[in-house]
């Protein structure tokens, strides 16, 4: 009998086979234009601004982003934005990228992997514009992520830094009318589109979009997009674009299992690999607490986190959606202003939510792993691990939600007799102790 996952597996197979004569790392030009409708992007950064506005000191350790000869355009963006250093992940991949060179990073979500991408993608498009007129619905970027809430965020990010481009991004997403994506992508040139891989292929499949033109495909959380069974829609994408050779490949991942490895055996050429590990994430932003709970005394602990005047905005992470549905209608029962993100909620439902979670019309949030990884807001002051994750590397992403652009934040996970013998395996992933201790006093019910 046949492995019903066999074709749900990388293998040697999807390696694609060489073209002669291309210098190890480097990447061939990509196919030659052939006249194309919708004009071509370009840069238009303010006249009045100036690089040498944007004052940064050098810093003994750091990348400046200045040190990167980025376009200006680029630079006017970053300098909007408050960036001045480039995190760990930036200046140890874009020296490679910004030439070209295929990159693996292992990196969690806060670590600055979206602009690290996004900055070499934009690089490539500026230094290297069309000459002639496009098509349209031809993109020359193509990001991969495994969730909605991540693509759209992937693309905010990216219509950010490209304020001062004539760039255009493009979102391609389940869950929404397809009728009206399908509208954007035929009014308007497309440079860089952002998508997860059913929607991508729902286009492709249709004939609604092209990829023969890609010049650079970056497969963001690849090892959650392999979890949740993405791998044919991921194979077909790639098959879909130019030859490795002829295109610069960016893949980031948490983890990198053998899956993960074949991927970048067989689309990758020679990429760099640059690894920030968990515990250089966490250790100086995210004060991490273990509070030692009986099952019976947790809500009555949550309820004390909630009404503590530290706490602001607050996500709250179960297992799987039934804890999640059961904690969310304790909390509301309990009169506490909350939302609901996991993947029983309709999209639409999901995208409010996650808007009035941002704006401060609630404070906090009930999520589940999956639906989490999408939330990507810099003034979260707490979350609480209602139950410790099952998979070590999940209670990494979980932390990473506060903490994040230079601020501090806090983590509480509840430990009872149901879960707290998975804290070895977090420690051991962490590569720290963690301190266990008695909650404060609980407020009663």
């Amino acid at each position: 009998m046949s492995d019903p996952d066999a074709d749900n597996a990388p293998s040697q197979n999807d390696t694609e086979q060489p073209h002669a004569g291309r210098p190890a790392g480097a990447r061939q030009e990509p196919p030659a234009s052939k006249g194309r409708r919708g004009g071509r992007a370009g840069q238009r950064q303010s006249k009045a601004w100036r690089v040498e506005d944007f004052a940064v000191p050098e810093k003994e350790g750091f990348t400046r982003f200045h040190d990167l000869d980025l376009p200006e355009p680029l630079m006017q963006a970053i300098a909007d934005l408050g960036f001045e250093y480039c995190s760990p992940i930036q200046a140890e991949v874009l020296p490679h990228t910004l030439d070209g060179y295929d990159a693996v990073g292992k990196a969690q979500t806060g670590t600055g992997k979206t602009a690290a991408f996004l900055l070499a993608a934009m690089n490539e498009l500026l230094q290297n514009p069309f000459e002639e007129e496009r098509f349209l619905a031809e993109p020359r970027v193509v990001v991969l992520a495994p969730t909605r809430e991540l693509v759209m965020q992937i693309a905010k990010d990216a219509v950010d830094l490209a304020k001062y481009t004539d760039l255009q991004v493009h979102t391609l997403v389940g869950g929404m009318d397809y009728g009206k994506q399908l509208q954007r992508m035929q009014s308007r040139v497309c440079d860089i589109v952002a998508a997860t891989p059913g929607r991508l292929i729902d286009f492709i499949s249709r004939g609604d979009i092209s990829l023969g033109y890609v010049e650079v495909l970056v497969l963001d959380e690849a090892d959650r997009m392999l979890d949740m069974g993405f791998l044919p829609q991921v194979r077909r994408v790639v098959r879909a674009t130019p030859h490795r050779e002829q295109r610069q490949t960016m893949l980031f991942s948490a983890t990198f299992n053998y899956d993960v490895n074949v991927m970048i055996e067989s689309w990758m050429v020679d990429p760099v690999r640059v690894e920030i590990e968990p515990e250089s994430i966490a250790a100086d932003s995210v004060d991490q607490r273990i509070y030692m709970v009986s099952s019976r005394e947790k809500f009555k602990v949550l309820k004390n986190i909630l009404a503590s005047e530290e706490a602001g905005s607050v996500i709250i992470f179960a297992n799987r959606r039934d804890q999640t549905r059961r904690l969310f209608e304790r909390l509301q029962k309990a009169g506490v202003n909350c939302g609901m993100l996991s993947g029983e909620i309709a999209q639409h439902k999901r995208t409010r939510t996650l808007e009035q979670f941002k704006n401060g019309q609630i404070k906090v949030l009930v999520a589940t792993d999956v639906a989490g990884r999408g939330i990507h807001i810099d003034d979260i002051t707490h979350v609480v691990n209602y139950n410790l994750p099952e998979d070590p590397e999940d209670y990494v992403h979980r932390i990473g939600r506060t903490g994040r652009a230079g601020s501090k934040g806090i983590s509480i996970s509840l430990a009872c007799e149901d879960d707290a013998f998975m804290l070895p395996d977090i420690e051991e992933l962490l590569g720290q102790k963690l301190v266990c201790e008695q909650p404060p006093d609980v407020i009663e019910e």
